[in-house]
């Protein structure tokens, strides 16, 4: 008899940042999320930061998915992120008192591991994610659903961590009992939100036909496996950090959207190649406002590198482009793109893994002629200057990969969308 072929069910469109984070992703997202029917977050915490602008609002998120803004849509917080309670509800409190009926809409997965609350001392944002996938790794963390169960049980397990977070860390202090007494409280408001993430997921992929919107956390060179080590965070912020981290096949990733800035910033140390430490690395920075969501850090900033982003497309598979930023370039008389990676006087076709390496590459430029125009207005790709659109068509050439969208100012109508 004739085999019936499984149904795929609905794909899912994913946003991803392309560099090392700080991208613009909150806005490509909040575009998106204006017809969703579900946003969901796959992987990372509290470490995170979207800032985006409604109505002349302004909103921060570091847990939430930032789709939530959209009153219509679910928010999905899978099993691969780290949840930090006090700061998930300081933060929906904070965002979501602007209106918005949040904790209906809110779904998050059993089997997401619980941010410990006497993190804020440990790491690179100092919200303590690294301990806690640590933990994960080692067997030894708590999740959402432990916290549901029994608590004794949970307590029990939680005391075990602290003390072993106390032989690691001798200086930190912990009111274990005080700590305790905090998780508690959140026990009865945050059941109703909480599902087994894998059947909720299956469910949603294979009910009725949804958009489901999944945007990343962090960006491509960032990825414990392949952003630049040990500079990196704890978990898979590529495209493969989805279906981990929501419980879902390949086979139901539709669009994987890269999010590029017009060049190239990165937070804190780690090599950076195509780093201007010189006025125009001032310009960008101060232009672009490049100071951190979440950590307050003044960001490093440099032209574009397109080597990098050639490397993130290899893992990614970005189907389109979105190119953030583009009127802090306004200025420039002109404009380099970095296009190729030296290593001792030869041309290397890869990205280096090794730190050492990537600290003494030398990189390839190409010049490319400036616009000196404001394109702030501009909502068409028609209405940029010549030069600007000879910028973007330059970076679809070298990458192989259409560019769909250009943002041009803060405001959602300050995205040009191309097709």
């Amino acid at each position: 008899r004739e085999r019936e072929h499984p149904r795929v069910g609905n794909k899912v469109t994913v946003v991803l940042g392309a560099q090392w984070g700080d991208e613009g992703k909150g806005k490509v997202v909040d575009l998106l999320a204006q017809d969703a029917d579900m946003v969901c977050r796959c992987q990372g915490g509290n470490n995170a930061g979207h800032t985006v602008v409604v109505d002349s609002v302004e909103y921060d998120f570091h847990l939430l998915p930032s789709g939530i803004i959209n009153p219509k849509v679910t928010a999905f917080i899978g099993n691969g992120v780290v949840i930090h309670l006090p700061g998930l509800f300081e933060e929906a409190e904070k965002n979501m008192r602007k209106g918005k009926g949040w904790e209906s809409r809110l779904i998050i997965s059993d089997r997401a591991h619980i941010g410990r609350l006497m993190a804020p001392i440990l790491g690179t944002t100092k919200k303590g994610i690294g301990p806690v996938y640590s933990a994960k790794a080692a067997r030894s963390g708590l999740r959402i659903c432990d916290l549901l169960a029994d608590f004794q049980e949970f307590s029990e397990r939680f005391k075990h961590l602290a003390s072993q977070y106390k032989s690691m860390y001798p200086s930190l202090e912990i009111d274990v009992d005080g700590e305790l007494e905090k998780l508690k409280t959140y026990i009865d408001r945050i059941k109703p939100m909480v599902r087994d993430g894998v059947f909720f997921m299956y469910e949603a992929l294979h009910g009725p036909p949804k958009k489901i919107l999944v945007e990343g956390a962090n960006a491509a060179l960032l990825d414990i496996d392949f952003g630049t080590y040990p500079f990196v965070t704890s978990s898979n912020c590529t495209v493969g950090g989805v279906c981990t981290g929501l419980g879902m096949p390949p086979q139901n990733v539709g669009e994987v959207y890269g999010v590029v800035k017009a060049y190239t910033t990165r937070v804190g140390i780690g090599a950076f190649p195509a780093e201007q430490n010189n006025e125009i690395g001032e310009l960008l920075q101060s232009r672009g406002k490049e100071v951190g969501v979440t950590t307050g850090r003044k960001r490093r900033c440099g032209w574009l590198d397109l080597v990098l982003i050639k490397y993130a497309h290899m893992i990614n598979g970005f189907t389109a482009i979105a190119l953030t930023k583009l009127d802090i370039l306004d200025v420039l008389p002109e404009i380099k793109v970095g296009v190729a990676y030296k290593v001792d006087g030869e041309i290397i076709p890869h990205f280096p893994a090794n730190q050492e390496v990537l600290q003494k590459v030398e990189v390839q430029y190409e010049t490319l002629p400036g616009w000196k125009t404001d394109t702030s207005a501009a909502r068409t790709f028609d209405e940029l200057p010549e030069n600007a659109q000879k910028y973007v068509c330059y970076i679809e050439d070298h990458l192989g990969v259409p560019v769909k969208w250009i943002g041009v100012g803060k405001s959602r109508e300050s995205m040009i969308q191309l097709f």
